[in-house]
């Protein structure tokens, strides 16, 4: 897969391409300015060369299995290799070690399990130095991908289960200034989901009873696809979330019913309760109570559960580890083992062939298609990858018109579409095209002005139209000087 990085930070020179990064809000499509500067950097090493990315996400995927490890170790839970090899092969983890773009995912996750095994030894000695290395390492954390402020809460998180309590000077008092900043952080990434990448309009119209629903049902999703990662895919369909219907009621009613569950047996064993609660929290920045522009085409996707996948991993590992030592008999053991070594090949043999979706993005489409056919954005992404260079327009005419049928107000469909039809040489088809997508993103320059310049040249070619068609040109060249001079 291709990076997708901004041209104009690559071209300039080393000092003002990392400062725009970090000092100029929309030169990168969301604010991670350590993500972005290492991309950058990335970029002056290799390139459009992809293998260096990828190298890179991977190396950092294999680090943060082998944090699951010390981690599990340094607080004592069972199976910890078991643990760190299933979140390693887990095929639900593909899409943020295969897509180039989500190496946020795997640079931040490196930074946030260091920030927590910093931050342990803190708690156990109170040397000042380690919090400040792991508040720096937190901070770190938060400019590479915000889903990481939930650290905080899944520190006090653990530190209930470790200690069955909460004590407030010993565990709250340190991490209030931890809470305060990713509290701020998350805010700020909200804000800029909003005004700057446009998670906003008719797409995120949800109240609140919706917002609490979709919630439960995504928490589910997640553990469900976890527990048995048949059929993933790049798009899921986007639900319907409607009260009145009955049984989508079931997810939050399970859910509670599991939380109290877990509450009682705490006495027995806290590790269920701890688990739900990290799940949970960590899932939290894309339950549906804040917007993200993802939203628009689906309410979930594999690469959001790419750290709260730990949250079922390691208890799970852990109650295999448990089982394996009650077991007493060899023969037996053996058997166990065996069926262990079987639950990672079939990991690795699902994430194999997962992998495979995303050899190139036309791949990726096709398969997101086939899996889910009412996923307008992959029509809309295969039908400009057919468009390019022209050997494919027929097909791109029939992806842009899919896209159109699934959203009629998708004012880029229509603009791609109107393209396709008049280089195809119909271009009385293209005319209502160009005009829906002037009405339907009146505020994009750029497909506004060129639709406008296409209207003039297909109506100066028709006698009957000439002086309108000269109308549309005035008025291309008014709101696009630069581009269509005469």
């Amino acid at each position: 897969m291709n990076l997708r990085f901004p041209k104009c930070l690559v071209e300039l020179g080393y000092t003002a391409g990392l400062r725009r990064i970090w000092f100029e809000l929309g030169s990168t499509q969301q604010y991670y300015p350590l993500l972005h500067s290492a991309f950058w950097t990335e970029a002056q090493l290799w390139g459009d060369y992809v293998l260096g990315y990828h190298l890179v996400t991977i190396v950092l995927h294999v680090i943060a299995a082998c944090l699951v490890v010390t981690l599990c170790q340094r607080l004592s839970i069972k199976g910890a290799w078991l643990a760190g090899a299933i979140f390693a092969l887990h095929p639900i983890n593909v899409e943020s070690v295969a897509w180039v773009s989500e190496q946020k995912n795997t640079l931040s996750l490196v930074l946030y399990l260091l920030a927590a095994f910093v931050y342990l030894r803190y708690d156990d000695a109170h040397r000042p130095r380690d919090y400040v290395l792991a508040s720096v390492i937190f901070l770190c954390a938060l400019m590479t991908k915000t889903v990481t402020a939930s650290l905080p809460a899944a520190l006090l998180v653990i530190f209930w289960w470790e200690r069955g309590r909460i004590e407030l000077k010993r565990d709250v008092v340190p991490l209030i200034p931890w809470f305060i900043v990713a509290a701020a952080s998350g805010l700020f990434t909200a804000w800029v989901e909003r005004h700057l990448i446009g998670a906003e309009g008719s797409d995120y119209n949800l109240d609140t009873l919706q917002r609490a629903l979709l919630a439960g049902r995504v928490i589910c999703f997640y553990f469900y696809k976890i527990v048995w990662p048949a059929n993933l895919i790049f798009t899921y369909p986007h639900w319907t979330v409607d009260p009145k219907i009955a049984w989508q009621w079931l997810f939050d009613g399970a859910l509670v019913g599991i939380a109290i569950w877990f509450w009682r047996i705490r006495a027995r064993t806290r590790a269920p309760l701890a688990g739900l609660l990290f799940f949970g929290g960590s899932l939290f920045p894309v339950l549906g109570f804040l917007d993200i522009y993802p939203f628009r085409y689906s309410y979930v996707a594999d690469h959001f559960a790419y750290l709260a996948s730990l949250g079922v991993i390691v208890p799970l590992s852990a109650g295999i580890a448990i089982g394996y030592e009650r077991v007493r008999d060899a023969e037996k053991r053996r058997y166990f083992q065996f069926a262990v070594g079987m639950l990672l090949l079939v990991l690795a043999t699902l994430s194999n062939i997962q992998s495979r979706m995303y050899t190139d993005p036309r791949t990726l489409y096709r398969a997101t298609i086939a899996q889910n056919p009412d996923d307008w954005m992959a029509h809309q992404n295969l039908g400009r990858i057919y468009a390019r260079g022209g050997k494919y327009r027929a097909e791109s005419i029939v992806e842009f018109q899919e896209v159109i049928r699934l959203k009629p107000d998708h004012a880029r469909a229509h603009y791609s579409l109107g393209v396709s039809l008049y280089l195809s040489g119909r271009g009385r088809e293209a005319i209502p095209h160009f005009r829906k997508a002037i009405q339907y993103e009146p505020k994009n320059l750029l497909i506004v002005g060129n639709s406008h310049y296409f209207l003039g040249v297909i109506l100066t070619a028709m006698p009957d139209s000439a002086a309108a068609g000269k109308a549309e040109l005035d008025t291309a060249a008014k709101l696009a000087p630069n581009l269509f001079k005469r």
